[in-house]
């Protein structure tokens, strides 16, 4: 294998040293380098054309792919921004990152020079102080529903940051994606007891307020033909026989409603559908 399609198997881009490591001379990399097979990046990352942009921009300005980057690359549930985020050392002179969000925190894994991603455990600590609570919550759930990580494994992790520690007190098994975990955030904090998952009626609901308030959330995928609607319907019917109210909404006003989805569920226990008769 040649140097340039070694490169290519690890991203299109490597520190020098991991490449003399794997058995490529200096001469090697002089020659392609000089044949304009690779090109340098700040001396010591050495790229080919097809280096992805996101390992390349981290490399240039001397961190790693971090926060929301590191979640869109592991196809994590995620708000994504639009922006490169990227972490550097704490003692890191000024760093010119244009449009690109620098992180200068520390997570709790020590990573090698060579790497240009940092681990998800420390993106998940940036995640935590650059986004907002229920943003950060989502990916780290989704983090845990793919087995990624462990909750007993993040329990016992040292996070430096108050705003680490409450995403990990909050994040669940619970949701099964994102969109069922923005409510429970948002619920709570207007004070509301909302459990997930309760079975009734042999089946689990997505949320349940009070003794009698059932909500369910439609994500896209999951209901967007017709069996499934009739499906979706004939539960709602059979909870409301069995006397409880049924409110149902869909990912789209979940993301972008919610004023009308908090209103709704606050009208409904004002009447008191959230009590037992």
């Amino acid at each position: 294998m040649d140097l340039t399609t070694w490169l290519n198997t690890r991203g299109g881009i490597a520190h020098v040293h991991e490449a003399l490591r794997a058995g490529f001379t200096r001469y090697d990399i002089k020659k392609a380098v000089d044949g304009n097979a690779l090109r340098r990046i700040r001396r010591y990352w050495l790229a080919t054309p097809h280096a992805q942009p996101d390992l390349a921009a981290a490399a240039k300005i001397g961190g790693r792919v971090a926060c929301l980057s590191v979640a869109k690359r592991l196809d994590l549930w995620h708000f994504d921004d639009g922006r490169l985020h990227v972490a550097v050392s704490p003692n890191a002179a000024h760093v010119a990152s244009g449009s690109q969000v620098v992180h200068w925190s520390r997570g709790p894994i020590e990573v090698s020079p060579y790497r240009l991603m940092e681990p998800l455990e420390n993106a998940m600590v940036h995640l935590a102080d650059c986004q907002p609570f229920e943003n950060a919550l989502v990916v780290w759930e989704s983090a845990i529903r793919k087995q990624l990580v462990a909750p007993a494994y993040l329990e016992r992790l040292p996070l430096r940051t108050e705003s680490a520690r409450r995403v990990r007190l909050g994040a669940s098994l619970l949701s099964d994606s994102g969109i069922e975990s923005i409510p429970v955030a948002r619920l709570r904090l207007l004070g509301l007891a909302v459990r997930q998952q309760v079975v009734i009626d042999g089946h689990p609901v997505d949320g349940l307020i009070g003794e009698r308030l059932v909500y369910q959330i439609d994500g896209y995928e999951f209901h967007s033909d017709a069996a499934t609607r009739r499906r979706d319907i004939a539960a709602d019917g059979r909870l409301t026989l069995m006397g409880y109210s049924v409110l149902r909404f869909d990912y789209k006003q979940i993301l972008f409603d919610w004023d009308y989805v908090e209103r709704t569920i606050l009208g409904a226990i004002a009447q008191g559908l959230h009590l037992a008769a």
